[in-house]
């Protein structure tokens, strides 16, 4: 074990005192993990939009203090009893979502939600004895679903940490951890387009790249973009999309222009924004006998969508997905190889670098627009 090991470890995170307020680099206490858990120190951090929406708090239960962060890469400094899996020094990616591999979910091969481990966006605390483990002169501070990677170490319960092959650069495969995989997955594993086919992409944002490569790598001859943003287009070349589409240039309905641009429909098709008009134009986009929908983006609380049942009847077929429907520590090592064979390019989706110390840069680049990733590098 490590000599820090069953001891509380002091170290820097970035904290969230309030809404919207920029991060504060504190030095916080850590706990050691118990039962089922692993401590992790975390070499190098992303942001991802989920951490802005949660941190801006327009829309959800807000809980402050909070340690934001779920896309990383780091060590294991120590394990809780029980765990058998992972061992000090261990490479590993923590998950938002987990596989605890008991429950019905995990002993199926078709879901990745388990029922223990499935994020919860509004718990603060571990799911062991409903306690957080950091905490600033004895005040507790709330995790975030389960992760809470802006500290230098975190505690994570084991299911939630995939083991990776040590080789594989922790500044590149940390990005893995969520949106990526989220997009990638939605076309590799729900959509799965055949060679030489074609895929609609909806929205050009981290996710929908990552969907545009999955499309890329699954050989697909045409990968159209749909996006509201035109100055998108040049950058999703990189990831494979030849063709663009920009509903506001069209005086008919997005998937009418599509239609008419392929025969008929694409053979596939992947909802990246959310966006209740987007969903339906992805679904009424694809060809009927064959064509597949898969919706990604997640839709505001009271929203609802409206299709004609012809669009089902007509062999027309509608799905959705969760983190990609990857199983985080079955499956996330071998994406990760799948990187170190050349097959996924990950370098692309990395826009910027910078030290822990100046985080506050990472929100403004996603705020503005300007980054798709941004790595924060904990040791400075």
């Amino acid at each position: 074990m490590s000599n820090t090991a069953g001891q509380v470890i002091k170290c820097r995170a970035a904290v969230a005192w309030e809404a919207g307020k920029p991060l504060v680099i504190e030095e916080v206490e850590v706990a050691p993990p118990q039962a089922g858990e692993v401590r992790l120190k975390i070499l190098f951090t992303s942001l991802c939009h989920t951490d802005v929406y949660f941190w801006e708090a327009k829309g959800q239960t807000p809980l402050f203090p909070r340690i934001f962060g779920h896309e990383a890469g780091g060590i294991v400094e120590s394990v809780g009893e029980g765990v058998t899996n992972l061992k000090p020094g261990d490479h590993a990616l923590p998950v938002f979502t987990g596989e605890c591999g008991e429950c019905p979910h995990c002993k199926s091969e078709e879901s990745n939600m388990c029922n223990l481990l499935r994020i919860n966006t509004d718990r603060g605390v571990m799911i062991n004895d409903n306690k957080s483990r950091f905490s600033i002169k004895g005040q507790p501070v709330h995790h975030f679903v389960g992760t809470s990677t802006f500290s230098e170490y975190t505690v994570v319960h084991a299911g939630c940490v995939a083991k990776i092959n040590p080789d594989a650069p922790l500044d590149k495969v940390c990005i893995l951890s969520c949106g990526i995989c989220t997009g990638l997955g939605a076309t590799v594993n729900v959509a799965k387009p055949k060679p030489g086919s074609s895929v609609a992409i909806f929205g050009l944002g981290a996710v929908g790249l990552a969907a545009a490569e999955g499309a890329r790598m699954s050989g697909a001859s045409r990968i159209i973009g749909v996006d509201l943003v035109s100055s998108r287009f040049e950058l999703a070349k990189k990831f494979g999309v030849n063709e663009f589409v920009n509903p506001k240039d069209h005086d008919k309905p997005v998937q009418q222009v599509i239609a008419e641009m392929t025969d008929g429909g694409v053979d596939r098709a992947v909802e990246c924004t959310g966006s209740i008009q987007a969903m339906i134009s992805a679904f009424e986009c694809v060809h009927d006998g064959w064509g597949v929908a898969v919706l990604v983006g997640v839709p505001n609380k009271d929203d609802a969508f409206k299709t004609h049942p012809m669009n089902f009847l007509n062999e027309r077929t509608l799905k959705g997905t969760f983190y990609g429907n990857y199983k985080p520590r079955t499956d996330l090592p071998n994406v990760v190889e799948q990187y170190m064979k050349g097959e996924l390019e990950l370098e692309k989706f990395i826009t910027h670098s910078i030290p822990f110390s100046e985080i506050n840069k990472a929100f403004d680049y996603m705020l503005k627009g300007e980054s798709i990733r941004c790595i924060i590098r904990m040791e400075e």
